[in-house]
């Protein structure tokens, strides 16, 4: 981990998505409440249900924003975080993640993630495999296995069994990202607010074949999966971290 002043996400990042999959999944508002600072609400749906992704990324040439794009690196990144909303002190309510735990196939990346953010990065044996409309993610260490397939009449997917959502337009709320990520410094009200940026981005409903997400299984109640979807070739860059003092 780094100083606190260097995790404050000192630059503007820049990178490109080839592919990324994201499952929403739900939770009862209780359960997921007592994870967040005491800055973050939860960001729900009709007041009752609460929502942790789970996405996988495959990013390419991820470096800091205005370098050159052969100085970059190619990474796949998995986090999973809690969709929240955040008040500021001008009183604007800004939606966004929460990050509980980020994973990556690269050291160097999660060395620098940690140094430079606190996104909670650990170095992981995942690999994300796309084939068509056919789109794999796993790890053999954790048992981490996700499969989902397109397909070309993608609105008349069936929603995954026990969705809290009545459609696909419902669920776009809580695909992500999100315009922002919020980090807390602990012992302290410094609030660090991250805003992302994309070109491109039109998340595109997908069947489950297949979810094993163990990292689920460390939370509190019975997680159901919400929806899912994929998107491919996104141009995204996120700026410099902006601090604000929360006020109470």
């Amino acid at each position: 981990m780094g100083p606190a002043w260097l995790q404050r996400h000192p630059f503007a990042v820049e990178a490109h998505f080839d592919r990324s999959v994201v499952l929403t999944y739900s939770f009862s508002a209780e359960t997921l409440r007592p994870l967040l600072p005491e800055c973050l609400e939860l960001d729900t749906f009709e007041e009752r249900h609460a929502f942790v992704a789970a996405a996988a990324v495959q990013t390419r040439r991820l470096r800091p924003k205005g370098w050159p794009r052969w100085l970059g690196r190619d990474f796949l990144l998995m986090g999973y975080r809690i969709f929240v909303r955040y008040r500021t002190i001008s009183g604007r309510r800004l939606r966004g993640l929460y990050i509980l735990r980020s994973e990556t196939d690269r050291k160097s990346m999660a060395l620098l993630g940690n140094l430079f953010t606190r996104y909670r990065y650990v170095r992981s044996e995942v690999h994300l495999r796309a084939a068509g409309a056919r789109t794999v993610v796993r790890c053999e260490v954790t048992g981490l296995t996700v499969e989902v397939v397109g397909s070309d009449e993608e609105e008349r997917l069936p929603l995954p069994p026990g969705s809290p959502f009545r459609d696909w337009e419902e669920a776009r709320r809580f695909a992500g990202p999100m315009p922002f990520t919020f980090s807390v410094e602990p012992g302290s009200d410094q609030v660090v607010i991250i805003e992302g940026m994309r070109e491109n981005w039109s998340p595109r409903p997908v069947r489950v074949i297949e979810h094993r997400v163990p990292f689920l299984d460390t939370l509190a109640g019975s997680p159901v999966l919400a929806s899912a979807f994929t998107t491919e070739d996104v141009s995204y860059w996120w700026k410099k971290g902006r601090i604000e003092r929360w006020r109470r």
